[in-house]
């Protein structure tokens, strides 16, 4: 435990925020420092074919111990953090045998980890959980994947008697904005199939994801002095807002779960003459997804016929549901469960309400499902994972790499 604990928090403490308004790969310099230490630990535990390439991608390989060939297999997490709360000066704190109550994360901000509010925390009571100290993110997300596959690695360096083949592993960049994948090469990776360890609570395995879509809004109007504006002013704010308000009520973030798909508007600013606002457009149902974005367009329409033109709609399409490239090879879903159920855990197999590296590296040529990382509340101050959850992703994965060894 204390060797996953010192190896985490050696990564978290490396602030490693990515920048969606930046053109380069990877999209912060400081992600480079967390790029190059991962290369000096693979070597230093006795990986082979480590590699980091002009991007800031590491790979590297486990060479296979068995005599007949057998199916490569890639585990991958992304070592960008999330650009939506701090990250700079990460300073964990370590709760022994949680007792299920409150955690008090920051005396001097009243910050509160609380089971009355995250319920989740009840499954870790008398475990020992890493937690932030409620001014920053934790990084969890990915960093206990990064911890988790190392350590993996590592063990099985160190027991050469557990039958495996070749093993590569990969860590990227950019994940959270949304590039993680888009550099990967998959060729030079060479794994038949992969597993992304990505995923929160112990048990989570996932081969369905949101299909994805950002849209963005432009109104252009015209202002006049409102004493004098009849028949004259168009208010961009107002036909913005008024585009807002004919999208489904019922059909956002916070009011939607499971499959149910949703709009959610995330930024806008404007002022009479100019409004514009972003919003991204989520479902797991391909044709669902297909009639939300034509009600974009149809939303667009109509008020153009009404008002005169004003408004143009940029539609892009982000990555898909990877459950379209999983399912022809489901054995490789099933392997991840039967490894979870030999080490005790039951599965929870479900769709993601998001997206990993693993959905666009599945339409790039290399299955990916997802398996628990072990991390809550990613992307805030309130995010915190157990300890055993991690030692128990290291275990699936060790078992993962046995089993398909032993199908051989």
């Amino acid at each position: 435990m204390q060797h996953i604990i010192d190896r985490f928090l050696s990564y978290v403490k490396i602030d490693t925020q990515s920048d969606p308004t930046s053109q380069t790969t990877p999209s912060t310099e400081k992600q480079w420092k967390l790029a190059d230490l991962l290369v000096d630990e693979l070597t230093h535990i006795g990986m082979q074919e480590v590699s980091i390439d002009d991007n800031a991608y590491v790979m590297a390989t486990l060479p296979s111990n068995l005599e007949k060939e057998a199916p490569v297999i890639g585990f991958i997490s992304h070592f960008d953090t999330s650009p939506d709360f701090t990250a700079e000066q990460v300073n964990p704190q370590i709760v022994k045998g949680y007792d299920g109550g409150d955690i008090v994360l920051n005396v001097a901000e009243k910050v509160v980890l609380s089971p009355y509010y995250f319920e989740d925390l009840l499954l870790y009571k008398g475990q020992t959980l890493i937690t932030t100290d409620g001014t920053t993110l934790l990084g969890a997300d990915d960093k206990a994947g990064i911890t988790e596959i190392i350590t993996a690695m590592e063990y099985l360096i160190q027991h050469p008697e557990i039958p495996h083949g070749k093993i590569r592993v990969a860590f990227t960049p950019d994940e959270e904005i949304g590039r993680g994948a888009h550099q990967f090469d998959v060729e030079k990776f060479g794994a038949d199939w992969a597993y992304t360890m990505d995923g929160s609570q112990v048990g989570e395995l996932e081969y369905e994801n949101f299909n994805a879509a950002s849209a963005k809004v432009i109104v252009k109007g015209i202002s006049v002095h409102p004493g004098y504006a009849k028949g004259k002013m168009v208010n961009a704010l107002g036909i913005a807002n008024e585009f807002i308000w004919i999208l489904p009520p019922e059909e956002t973030p916070q009011s939607t779960s499971d499959r149910e798909g949703f709009f959610h508007v995330h930024h806008m600013k404007g002022e009479i003459e100019h409004a514009e606002f972003e919003m991204i457009i989520r479902d797991h149902d391909r044709d669902q997804f297909e009639k939300r974005k034509q009600l974009l367009r149809d939303i667009a329409k109509k008020l153009n016929s009404i008002y005169g033109d004003c408004v143009s709609l940029e539609i892009k399409d982000q990555y898909f549901n990877m459950g379209e490239k999983v399912k022809p090879v489901f054995h490789i879903v099933e392997v991840a469960r039967e490894a979870m159920e030999a080490v005790g855990i039951s599965p929870i197999v479900k769709p993601i309400r998001g997206g990993t590296d693993g959905s666009q590296l599945s339409f790039m040529g290399l299955p990916c499902p997802n398996i628990f990382a072990g991390g809550h509340n990613f992307h805030g101050k309130y995010e915190y994972v157990p300890v055993e959850s991690m030692q128990k992703a290291v275990e699936v994965i060790v078992k993962i790499c046995e089993l398909v060894g032993k199908s051989q």
